[in-house]
């Protein structure tokens, strides 16, 4: 069985390609989807100057350019999956994402991670050029949280929940994956979503959240549990988690964001049926990019 690392990125917190192979190596990761970060550069934090220094790369199109994660997959092809976002408010954007598929091979269509509603009729065309590209869109939700024009570093990306449930029906023919604080949120039926990026350890989850509902209702939405957001929703109750898993075996993938092995821990703790684990771990990830053209 494949173990497949559905979300990271190149030169992320210090990991050259050295270091970020030997890191695949010590957890038992045979693949990884490697993904882009285009947006201006006002649109996100200074903080990330110091994990991903993309200034000091010359980048002018956004975190991850591109290039650096085509640098690594033209370095190690069997170890990486190559992927890539263009800004949707770009005009050439769909352009960019056919000249990527086509000419360098990238399979999927991520991060995106832009401060725009992603029901924007700019972001609906690259999603619709994704779906007949069969490239899966991963994307970033985060809520706005600012409380003033002088709050200028809290990021939001993409709106909120309805706008993906608008998205998931305006673009049935391609595949979404759900990640980050805006979409794990919503895995229980709460408020909490309203007031912070990160549950509680302690707070419960309550059954019929929209993550559950929007999994019931959208053959096309699929979930990356990667980083803080993913690891959290599903450590909250291991029970309910069970439940989730079970019940969206084929739509959930391992995923990191990161360089740690708590995903892959949590899901072995679970001790899910060895058929569950093996699809979260690899197998569903293999199975979206199976359709790739």
């Amino acid at each position: 069985m494949a173990v497949i690392d559905a979300h990271n990125h190149p030169d992320w917190h210090g990991h050259d390609l050295e270091r970020f192979l030997a890191n695949m190596d010590a957890n038992g990761i045979d693949r990884c989807w490697l993904l882009s970060w285009e947006c201006p550069a006002h649109e996100y934090s200074p903080h990330y100057q110091q994990v991903l220094p993309a200034a000091l790369l010359g980048s002018t199109t956004g975190p991850v350019p591109f290039t650096r994660c085509l640098s690594y997959v033209e370095r190690c092809p069997e170890r990486f999956v190559l992927g890539y976002c263009p800004d949707p408010r770009r005009p050439d954007a769909c352009a960019a994402l056919r000249a990527a598929h086509d000419i360098y091979g990238a399979r999927v269509c991520g991060e995106l991670k832009c401060r725009m509603l992603y029901d924007n009729p700019d972001a609906l065309l690259l999603f619709r050029c994704a779906g007949d590209l069969g490239m899966p869109v991963t994307f970033h939700l985060e809520y706005n949280r600012r409380q003033s024009h002088g709050d200028p570093w809290t990021e939001w990306w993409g709106g909120g929940i309805d706008n993906i449930e608008r998205v998931l029906q305006a673009c049935p023919n391609t595949n979404f994956l759900g990640h980050a604080p805006g979409f794990w949120l919503h895995i229980s039926n709460d408020d909490l979503y309203q007031r912070v990026n990160y549950p509680p350890a302690d707070a419960p989850v309550v059954p019929g959240g929209r993550l559950e509902l929007l999994m019931r209702k959208y053959s096309n939405l699929h979930c990356d549990i990667s980083a803080g957001s993913g690891f959290l929703a599903l450590n909250r109750d291991h029970d309910y988690t069970r439940r989730f898993l079970a019940e969206f075996q084929d739509r959930v993938l391992f995923a990191r964001d990161y360089f740690d092995s708590r995903h892959a821990d949590l899901i072995r703790t679970l001790a899910l049926p060895a058929a569950v684990s093996a699809k979260i771990l690899g197998g569903n990830a293999e199975r979206l990019l199976a359709d790739t053209h």
